[in-house]
């Protein structure tokens, strides 16, 4: 990374420096106060402490960037990568003791999928289900927009057989979030309900965040909640309204979530909805691909990446709520039987 070589070629200038200093009558013998000691080869010394600052000098320079640039753009990859900034992981370890979720290891380990600006979660045709009512464990792809020829990771629902039939969308479950080489980064659960459902987000085990759905006859609420704190909430006015915008407490944007339309072949004959998942991508100067032809989101806040695997798990919950359907016997008589 570019900020490491500068570290690095930083901390030889000072050892240079260091050894400069050494070979002159004046230096102060003895101690080492704050100093590193030499090799043993008898490598120059640089100092603890001037390595700390420069340490922090950096990481508040990629903060100050990532705000300017937007979560996944920088000065430095403006022109096309689409390499996950230090922004979004800044900002969770800053928030980290403020929520109790003080394992950075964790949240590092939530950086490669969720540090981006936007996310596509596309559900895979499920066939049988299609052809013969049987419902089948849910496979969803995740894409980023700016190069969704190449998925970022997968979702893959784990449940028992027989409550997938009998309990349909009240069914319980487990969902494995991995990245594109099936390695797991957290799990979402979700138990069995009857008037609200409730899904929480796991890394390692460790609950991290729930999204509670509130009852209401048409609006669709859900509250979501990072540890004891909540942080967001979603009030959509239901019906055919499919964009849930996630809100703070002053009723000022953190995120959106969109139910794309695939065309009336999907949306008739199968479950294969698509969402898109914005979390900011203000201020990035070139848009390629399926980003070309998304409106630029403004929030007053980047959301942390506990709060953003929060925000993947409602988009699973939405998708389970209102817009999965039970199948048909065979094509023809799909509709019929809805």
């Amino acid at each position: 990374m570019r900020w490491l070589s500068r570290l690095l070629s930083h901390a030889t200038a000072a050892g240079r420096a260091s050894a400069a200093a050494r070979s002159t009558p004046s230096l102060v013998k003895g101690g080492s106060h704050g100093f590193a000691s030499g090799g043993r080869d008898g490598s120059p010394a640089v100092p603890r402490e001037w390595l700390r600052k420069l340490w922090v000098d950096e990481l508040r320079k990629q903060k100050e960037a990532a705000r300017r640039w937007g979560v996944g753009a920088s000065p430095g990859n403006a022109g096309g990568g689409a390499e996950p900034s230090l922004g979004a992981f800044a900002s969770s370890v800053e928030a980290a003791g403020q929520t109790g979720y003080r394992d950075c290891t964790k949240i590092a380990k939530l950086a490669p999928l969720l540090a981006r600006a936007n996310l596509i979660i596309a559900r895979d045709i499920e066939w049988v289900n299609i052809m013969f009512a049987f419902e089948q464990e849910s496979r969803y792809i995740i894409m980023d927009p700016l190069f969704p020829q190449s998925p970022v990771g997968f979702i893959r629902e784990i449940s028992n057989v027989i409550f997938r039939q009998l309990l349909r969308t009240r069914r319980p479950f487990v969902a494995e979030i991995t990245d594109a080489m099936g390695n797991e980064i957290f799990k979402v659960r979700r138990p069995f309900w009857w008037i609200n459902s409730s899904i929480y987000a796991e890394v390692d085990g460790k609950e991290i965040g729930v999204v509670h759905r509130r009852w209401h006859l048409w609006r669709r609420i859900y509250d979501l909640y990072l540890g004891n704190r909540q942080f967001a909430v979603v009030e959509n006015p239901g019906f055919w309204n499919w964009t849930f915008s996630l809100v703070d407490e002053d009723d000022k944007l953190l995120a959106q979530i969109d139910r794309n339309w695939r065309g009336i072949g999907f949306e008739l004959f199968t479950d294969a909805g698509q969402y898109a998942i914005r979390f900011a991508d203000e201020g990035q100067s070139h848009k390629f691909a399926l980003a070309a032809d998304v409106d630029e989101l403004h929030v007053v806040r980047q959301l942390t990446l506990p709060e953003r695997a929060v925000a993947l798990a409602l988009a699973i919950s939405l998708d389970s709520d209102y817009f999965s359907r039970r199948g048909g016997w065979g094509l023809p008589f799909l509709i019929a039987t809805e």
